[in-house]
């Protein structure tokens, strides 16, 4: 998916990626000598992530070489008097485009968008049928994870929906037809989690709940 790019943004775009592609830093190694090249631009955007109202970046990229079409998050700080520095790169908070390679098996699932509001990063991931959004903001030195939403079908007439706010732990889940709006169950739990979980490391999914 090639989503435009805002006009003011693509000089800092071109300098971002060429210092992410050729930086030895930013230069993966791979099993047989062969490199991650994640230097296709999938999408950007600009907003204030760290309070200091300055325009930060948010950058994700794509290895188009790789079997899997992996995915980069690569967020960067704005500084005060001038250019960016790398704050995140997390090569798994978006699952890669072909899962299974590009000839095995589509799982349906396929990165969407990201966006900035209010200061929190949202990550949007389309499914076969449904979608899901996971949040972010950056607090106490970190990008803590502080919201999860899902919603899918079973495409049997049943669709649910979860609702998690990592921040106060409160879930909820609500499941219903979607043929006739009829709600079947609303669950409202309270779930302890701490810490929160870091964009650094983060993989969607990886636990039961988010």
């Amino acid at each position: 998916m090639n989503i435009p790019l805002q006009p003011n943004i693509r000089l800092i775009l071109c300098i971002l990626l060429f210092g992410a592609v050729l930086s030895p830093e930013h230069a993966d190694a791979q099993p047989g000598g062969n490199k991650k090249t994640f230097n296709h631009i999938i999408t950007s955007i600009t907003g204030d992530l760290n309070k200091d109202k300055l325009p930060d970046s948010v950058v994700v990229l794509q290895d188009t070489a790789d079997n899997n079409a992996p995915y980069r998050l690569q967020i960067f700080f704005k500084n005060v008097h001038a250019g960016y520095r790398l704050v995140i790169q997390n090569d798994s908070a978006i699952e890669a485009e072909f899962p299974n390679g590009k000839d095995g098996f589509l799982t349906g699932t396929k990165f969407s968008a990201i966006s900035i509001k209010k200061g929190v990063l949202a990550i949007n991931t389309e499914l076969l049928r449904g979608w899901y959004e996971y949040k972010f903001r950056y607090q106490n030195g970190y990008f803590a994870l502080i919201g999860f939403t899902q919603t899918y079908s079973d495409g049997h007439g049943i669709s649910t929906q979860t609702d998690l706010n990592v921040s106060t732990g409160i879930l909820l889940e609500t499941i219903m037809r979607y043929d006739t709006d009829e709600v079947v169950s609303n669950t409202k739990k309270k779930i302890k989690i701490n810490p929160l979980p870091d964009l650094k490391g983060f993989t969607p999914f990886s636990t039961t709940l988010y």
